[in-house]
């Protein structure tokens, strides 16, 4: 009996297998080596499933995001330069000229905010040896095996930039650079910005195409009293061939500015969506990714507008002259 209970141990022994924290060094000693542990020292996690994969796409990425920002910034000075009012009158093109360099400059300034500077690197922290890491420091702490450090439970490697981006929302091309911790306030700001000035375009494009518009030769059908669908498209023909031989007439400038109002309208509705979105997100307290890595009965942040004040550095200034978002928060079900 003694001798098959000094095998049973022996068995339960050999059955357990090390291994060793990275963010502590210490030795673990576990019942079974599973694809991931917890150390219960400095809270770190060990995943044995994620491996290094090589990206061979990533300098395709980074020359894709290079033309979209030379694209973008040439687009936005096209734009700029281009004289829309001035042969209107003089006073006109001086009103335009302030306020085109008004709604450039910060367009142009958040724009490189956003795209020049770096998302959020995430704090550098001790690790590797118990010696220096205290007793919980690396808490949901992961390995990230591009950077070959430490990864916070609020970072996620971005393989176009090439580094752990913290609080990332997501990889704007059009930006060339993640949308993170340090410059989402810009984007948001630039996404602002954007659309006004492409508001501002679209209407001085299409008041300065009705002023130079040439003449419409429109010849109106017989007279009829009597209403019918065969008037209505004979009539509806006339005038889109009236519309369009004007159109041939136009100079380059007039072909420029149409080019311009329909270009302005599509920005500003794709950006309006994407604003909307951003805005939404940060009302829930989330970001883009953690939207798309949430499943159903995860634990959702509250929604409040707070979120909002917060993320726009209004967290002081604000709150003490708004006492009712302060006492009362608006509750929303979940």
């Amino acid at each position: 009996m003694a001798e098959s209970g000094k095998q049973h141990l022996v068995t339960a022994v050999t059955e357990e297998k090390g291994t060793t924290c990275w963010g502590c060094g210490l030795g673990l000693l576990l019942p079974t080596l599973g694809p991931a542990f917890k150390c219960g020292w400095c809270g770190a996690i060990t995943n044995h499933n994620l491996n290094k994969t090589q990206n061979q796409c990533l300098l395709w990425r980074r020359l894709r995001d290079r033309c979209f920002v030379s694209f973008l910034f040439s687009f936005m000075l096209f734009v700029i330069s281009f004289p829309i009012i001035f042969l209107v009158s003089y006073t006109s093109g001086i009103v335009h000229s302030v306020i085109t360099t008004i709604l450039a400059l910060t367009t142009i300034s958040t724009f490189g905010l956003s795209a020049f500077q770096c998302a959020g690197a995430p704090p550098m922290i001790l690790w590797g040896s118990y010696t220096v890491v205290g007793k919980g420091e690396l808490e949901n702490y992961t390995f990230c095996h591009y950077c070959s450090k430490p990864k916070s439970p609020r970072a996620h490697h971005c393989r176009s930039c090439g580094m752990c981006i913290l609080d990332m929302d997501h990889h704007c091309p059009f930006i060339g650079n993640c949308v993170g911790a340090a410059n989402h306030r810009h984007f948001i700001a630039f996404l602002i910005s954007a659309i006004f000035s492409t508001i501002y375009v679209t209407v001085m494009s299409a008041y300065t195409s009705f002023l130079i518009w040439p003449p419409l030769r429109y010849k109106p059908p017989e007279h009829s009293t009597i209403f019918s669908t065969g008037l209505v498209m004979l009539a509806s023909r006339e005038g889109l061939v009236a519309l369009l031989s004007s159109a041939m007439e136009l100079p380059v400038r007039g072909l420029v500015l149409i080019y311009l109002f329909i270009a302005s309208i599509s920005v500003e509705i794709s950006l309006s969506v994407l604003l909307w979105q951003q805005l939404c997100y940060i009302y829930e307290g989330r970001t883009y990714l953690s939207h798309l890595s949430s499943r159903e009965g995860d634990h959702v942040k509250e929604k409040d507008c707070q979120n909002l004040l917060r993320f726009f550095g209004c967290r002081y200034s604000m709150l003490r002259f708004l006492p009712t978002l302060r006492n009362s928060r608006k509750r929303h079900k979940t």
